[in-house]
């Protein structure tokens, strides 16, 4: 049987599906939710046109569900979505956010599909070791004091990490960003047959909140 993964092409959920690929899971489908509302509770909105690309890489079809991105009628969106494929169920990254793990299980109940959570209450630290040494992830949006050029469009790698640990011991920030801290997008992972390719990233900045413009994927 085939499953779907709920993804951004951030770093939780491509770990997510590489751990279910791992586990010999077959992931058919890459679904993304893009939301018109940047400020959606569920779904990220930063450079979405790199998952069909990604989709592309992992051998898997893409699906868009488009959505206003308004709280709860944004899982109805979703949910309306899913109910159309022909899968076994969804793969999603959560790792300590009860409001979005329940909301996708709830949406799994409803339609009869399983729920894949492999990062559910991962040892944060441990988790993005596993991105740095495992992905080519950058992160592209931040949105947290002490979070900017420090952070914005670097690798996750050792010194990244190191440089998370350094302003969470004066920031009180999630070091996996599951705060809204900030956003990531993976460039290569195990189950890539090939690395992305992007455009020039450029950066912008409007009071705490900074993000990587990307014009182009392929």
């Amino acid at each position: 049987m085939s499953w779907a993964a709920l993804t951004s092409g951030g770093k939780d959920s491509i770990l997510a599906m590489q751990k279910a690929i791992d586990a010999g899971m077959h992931v058919s489908h890459l679904v993304t939710v893009i939301p018109k509302n940047t400020e959606s509770y569920m779904f990220h909105s930063a450079n979405l046109a790199a998952v069909p690309v990604i989709a592309k890489r992992c051998g898997a079809v893409y699906v868009e569900i488009a959505s206003a991105g308004e709280k709860e009628q944004e899982v109805d969106d979703m949910e309306i979505g899913l109910a159309a494929l022909d899968v076994e169920g969804v793969i999603v990254g959560a790792i300590e956010s009860e409001y979005q793990r329940s909301r996708v299980a709830a949406v799994c109940e409803r339609l009869g599909l399983k729920m894949y959570a492999p990062l559910w209450k991962m040892d944060p630290l441990a988790l993005m070791r596993e991105v740095a040494s495992r992905m080519d992830a950058v992160i592209v949006v931040c949105a947290a004091d002490g979070l900017g050029e420090n952070v914005l469009g670097k690798k996750i790698d050792d010194a990244l990490i190191d440089v998370l640990l350094s302003v969470r011991k004066s920031r009180r920030i999630h070091i996996a960003g599951e705060g809204g801290e900030y956003e990531s997008l993976v460039l290569n992972a195990p189950c890539f047959s090939a690395p992305l390719n992007c455009s020039e990233m450029k950066s912008a900045y409007e009071g705490l909140r900074g993000e990587v413009f990307i014009e182009r994927f392929w």
